[in-house]
């Protein structure tokens, strides 16, 4: 199934993000065997678009995360799409990953490094690195401002984006740029 006919089974709240990350997934040209991890799984978007794409995911939430978001039917959005064979779901935080040294090829957060306190960013970027291979990317996806404005007009105590950039000095990371109409990609290269 391609991302058009998905969005069109998924509605608005898929559509908002999966465009801009189908075309960041597609951009990035990963091995169709990857190793991926998706951290904060939500209503599944990320992890959807990566299994539209052919690509197998290993997704997760923190166990103790009560926010709206870990609330989200997942399963049943990556079943509405045929793809939830290709998605499994752990529970872990962020800042303590249960994973091997040099696990993943690649590393996906859409939307969620900004509700992940600022005190523990650093962490996460640096459990990144550890589980992340040699050369392995490092994507962040995060609401831009005209996003958050949008955001904050149904939710006004939404957080603001997080820029990773603030996070990265001294972490032998090689960093790009893709802006998007609401999301921007932050992409990091694992230079280990």
């Amino acid at each position: 199934m391609n991302i058009t006919k998905a969005k069109e089974i998924l509605g608005q709240k898929f559509a908002f993000t999966s465009e801009f990350a189908n075309m960041v997934i597609q951009d990035l040209k990963l091995p169709k065997d990857a190793k991926i991890l998706d951290v904060g799984t939500g209503i599944g978007s990320m992890a959807i678009t990566l299994a539209l794409n052919g690509y197998e995911v290993l997704t997760g939430e923190p166990r103790d995360n009560n926010s709206e978001y870990t609330k989200e039917d997942w399963l049943n959005n990556a079943k509405k799409v045929n793809v939830d064979h290709l998605i499994q779901f752990k529970t872990f935080d962020a800042k303590n990953m249960p994973f091997e040294h040099n696990t993943f090829d690649a590393i996906f957060f859409l939307g969620s490094l900004h509700h992940i306190d600022r005190e523990y960013r650093i962490n996460v970027l640096q459990e990144c690195i550890r589980i992340s291979k040699s050369n392995a990317i490092i994507c962040f996806l995060e609401p831009n401002q005209k996003a958050i404005k949008m955001i904050k007009e149904k939710k006004p105590s939404h957080p603001d984006a997080a820029d990773p950039n603030e996070y990265v000095q001294g972490l032998n990371l090689a960093s790009q740029k893709m802006e998007g109409a609401f999301f921007d990609a932050f992409i990091f290269q694992n230079t280990k």
